[in-house]
């Protein structure tokens, strides 16, 4: 592993992504990319009680169904890097607790599938584990309850929301042959631009993601076109237009190489999600679903993905703070 540039590193003997689930809610199931999920809910509660407890089920079963499909146990994972949107990450905390497995628990918001797999890539190299599992989530219904409205209020949402997608991803990550290589990764800064309205997340963490992407771009000496997809995790529609409006005023074009998870994983027209998804689960089952079958079909050699996450909390919101951004890229290759 060797640091390169002011803020990325290269692994000399890149990990694999071994295996991959993404278990999803109904909207999710409706959506584009109904039909390459592992499993669509019944229901958005999962045979649970409460939200919360739903979103700790998602994540159980996702991990479940990735260490399955990595033929291990889960005796034979060294470590977990899990989070979610939640505060305490209460979803990650009794989703996994069964599992008894030593846990990292993260908080990136949204940006936190990249965030897991980096810092579980980042393990493997070192020697640290020989088979690692990433894993996050998020949930409609818990994450309008805990940032906005519980959905009893039926309050009325902007045409720049986007709808947190109920879902979780989770990836093992080993020395083996996988799905595909994590050959890099460029942790994120957080970027604050003074945006302070909760219900356009893709205004705040657009410049989080413009200024990663330039910041790899550099540190590699690379250009777009050297990768097939460059794929953002949660901006949908208004926050690609500004992250690439941002992105020309430093002299680079990515709009024929950009790929918004938020924009894939629904229907706009036909879902009503307005600017699209996000949510921690949004950018996890896309890549496991959508994104890691086509780098090993061979379709896509090399790409970007870039989650984002937008650093706020009811209290930083209530007490009038802006929402910070944060952006982590990781560098996908065929295997």
């Amino acid at each position: 592993m060797a640091q390169i540039g002011k803020q990325s590193l290269k692994f000399e003997h890149a990990p694999c992504i071994l295996a991959a689930a993404s278990v999803v809610g109904t909207k999710e199931g409706e959506g584009p990319l109904g039909k390459l999920f592992d499993m669509v809910g019944a229901d958005d509660k999962f045979g649970e009680d409460t939200w919360e407890e739903a979103e700790s089920a998602l994540q159980k079963q996702a991990a479940t169904l990735a260490i399955g499909k990595a033929e291990c146990k889960p005796q034979d994972i060294r470590y977990i890097f899990g989070g979610d949107l939640l505060g305490q990450s209460i979803a990650t905390t009794f989703g996994l607790a069964s599992f008894q497995i030593p846990l990292f628990g993260l908080y990136g918001a949204c940006s936190t599938a990249g965030e897991s797999i980096m810092l579980a890539a980042m393990a493997v190299a070192a020697g640290y584990g020989d088979q690692v599992l990433a894993v996050t989530s998020s949930h409609f219904a818990s994450a309008e309850k805990q940032f906005r409205f519980p959905l009893e209020y039926a309050n009325q949402r902007p045409l720049s929301a986007t709808w947190t997608v109920t879902g979780s991803g989770a990836f093992v990550i080993g020395s083996g042959k996988g799905k595909a290589k994590v050959a890099g990764a460029t942790p994120g800064r957080i970027v604050d631009y003074g945006i302070k309205d909760s219900q356009n997340m893709g205004a705040a963490m657009a410049p989080a993601a413009c200024d990663t992407i330039y910041q790899h771009l550099t540190d590699f000496g690379r250009k777009p076109e050297d990768y097939d997809r460059i794929v953002t995790g949660d901006l949908g529609y208004v926050g690609q237009e500004i992250l690439i409006k941002l992105l020309r005023e430093k002299g680079v074009d990515i709009q024929k190489q950009h790929m918004d998870c938020g924009i894939e994983i629904y229907d706009r027209a036909s879902q009503d999600t307005h600017s699209g998804g996000s949510g921690c689960g949004c950018s996890a089952v896309t890549l496991a679903s959508y994104l890691l079958p086509r780098i090993e079909q061979g379709e896509y050699k090399r790409i970007l993905f870039v989650p984002t996450g937008a650093l706020l909390s009811t209290v930083s919101f209530n007490e009038g703070h802006p929402v910070p951004g944060i952006a982590h890229g990781v560098v996908l290759e065929q295997a």
